[in-house]
């Protein structure tokens, strides 16, 4: 038997129709490279062999009675690929503008929950033919943003004509279990919480007497309910936009190596930069700075076995109350290593731990009082949005044959903060994701836009401070250097 997990099962909680808790993908691909003519039937039959008998693909929920416990996973027997694989084609003239719009569509369309939770929908005609997009849904209570990565990884190759990777090995469906089991099972859950709750009371008030101390030294990270008020933090409705944009990631890696800082320190500062930019030509810049919540992979320090979400977050302040790029990127460094060092001091499993006591019932009826009571524009704000950096493949991938050009992932977003962006790693360049409520940030474009700017802001502010090639020049002369393939 295989029950969601607390935090897994929050997932379910949190969502309504405007607060959908699917992650996406939208993967560009170059049939060119694929060893037959593409055809869509073709790639529908060869996801189908690719997932059958793959748990993470096959399992669907079924409640435990009287929503006493969390639900749990069981084998979808009637699975039928045709239900999860769709097929569609952009409307002339099959540009960026008609697929961002369609996958906007997609996005704000709820999964199935009497089916797995999944669906990939395969769009033609992009770029006049030349390329197809598979836009892909995952529920937050199937993955998290390594586990996603890595479950569309392993449904790729290292070659056009090769064999998707190993799919999980090992990994079965549990025993289906009936209802009176369940509920058993889920009163003696409820009876043993009181125990559970005095076993991690203790390492939770440790955390807090730290975080006390912390912030009175300087080097706590963030506190959330302490971020300044935008237009997209509020309550959210159902529409989505998107956007997408690609950096170089050669360049992102020569600015932290000629700063001394990270990668992902890179990003937040991008980040920071693109959205003081968008605010600014909004007349709507705040005078202290966005506050983001970054979550962080616990994966390898969690002790837990079970559950597909393991991740913990942590707060950053993005400078966007800074103008210049470096100093913003040195204030970010030393910020991120405080963050870092407080969120290690807390355990791994915290947020896990405590997401147990999620009562399915209570739960949902909570969200939704908050979200129509509008409860997220009356008090501080929490978190202005969610920033994610997700490491992704160094080398190409093949999905069913045809070349990875574009991995952009885009994760939920949540009443009171209307904007997520996710960043992933793709054969040396950085996919940058960026979905909005619609009403909360009607144009995407206008902060998407910002990325590549603020990468050439920063490449330049590095440069000047060095007296050296800017990394952009730096990578570009690389390239030239390099023997064509």
């Amino acid at each position: 038997m295989d029950r969601l997990s607390g935090l897994d099962a929050s997932f379910l909680y949190l969502e309504t129709p405007a607060q959908l808790m699917h992650v996406c993908g939208l993967i560009v691909l170059d049939p060119a490279t694929m060893p037959a003519p593409y055809s869509f039937g073709a790639m529908q039959e060869a996801i189908d062999q690719q997932v059958k008998g793959v748990p993470a693909f096959t399992r669907k929920l079924r409640r435990v009675p009287m929503g006493l416990d969390h639900p749990i996973w069981v084998r979808d027997k009637q699975f039928d690929i045709e239900r999860h694989v769709h097929r569609l084609a952009l409307p002339s003239p099959g540009g960026y503008a008609e697929l961002v719009s369609l996958a906007s569509h997609l996005a704000a369309l709820p999964l199935d929950r009497s089916r797995p939770l999944w669906e990939m929908w395969v769009i033609e005609g992009y770029e006049g033919g030349d390329k197809v997009v598979v836009f892909t849904k995952m529920h937050h209570a199937t993955v998290d943003g390594v586990s996603g990565s890595n479950l569309i990884s392993h449904l790729c190759a290292l070659e056009p004509d090769a064999e998707p990777m190993a799919l999980m090995a090992g990994e079965k469906h549990g025993r289906e279990a009936g209802a009176r089991e369940l509920l058993g099972r889920a009163v003696l859950a409820n009876l043993t919480r009181p125990v559970h709750a005095a076993r991690i009371l203790a390492p939770t008030a440790k955390g807090v007497t730290r975080t006390i101390s912390r912030a009175r030294a300087g080097t706590a990270m963030a506190a959330p309910l302490t971020a300044p008020r935008t237009s997209f933090n509020g309550t959210i409705t159902g529409h989505r936009t998107i956007g997408v944009t690609d950096l170089d990631l050669e360049v992102v890696r020569d600015i932290k190596t000629a700063t001394g800082t990270t990668v992902n320190d890179v990003v937040l500062t991008l980040a920071g930069g693109a959205l003081r930019a968008y605010l600014e030509e909004r007349d709507e810049l705040p005078d202290s700075s966005l506050l983001a919540s970054v979550p962080v992979s616990v994966r390898e320090q969690s002790r837990r076995d079970g559950g597909a979400n393991k991740v913990s977050t942590l707060f950053a302040r993005l400078g966007t109350d800074v103008e210049d790029p470096l100093e913003r990127l040195q204030d970010m460094a030393q910020s991120n290593r405080h963050a870092k060092e407080h969120h290690n001091a807390i355990s791994a499993d915290a947020l896990q731990d405590w997401a147990e006591f999620a009562a399915p019932r209570t739960f949902g009826l909570a969200v939704r009082a908050y979200a129509g009571l509008r409860l997220a524009e009356k008090h501080p704000v929490v978190h202005n949005l969610v920033i994610s950096n997700v490491p992704g493949p160094p080398m190409p991938l093949f999905f069913m044959g045809a070349q990875i050009i574009g991995l952009y992932p885009l994760g939920p977003v949540f009443h009171g903060a209307g904007v997520n962006i996710t960043v992933m790693s793709n054969d040396g360049r950085l996919n940058v994701g960026v979905i909005a409520c619609r009403e909360s940030m009607p144009d995407v474009e206008s902060l998407v836009k910002h990325f590549p700017l603020e990468l050439e802001r920063l490449s330049q502010a590095v440069a000047a401070a060095s007296d050296e090639a800017t990394p952009l020049e730096k990578a570009r002369a690389r390239k030239r250097s390099k023997p064509p393939a």
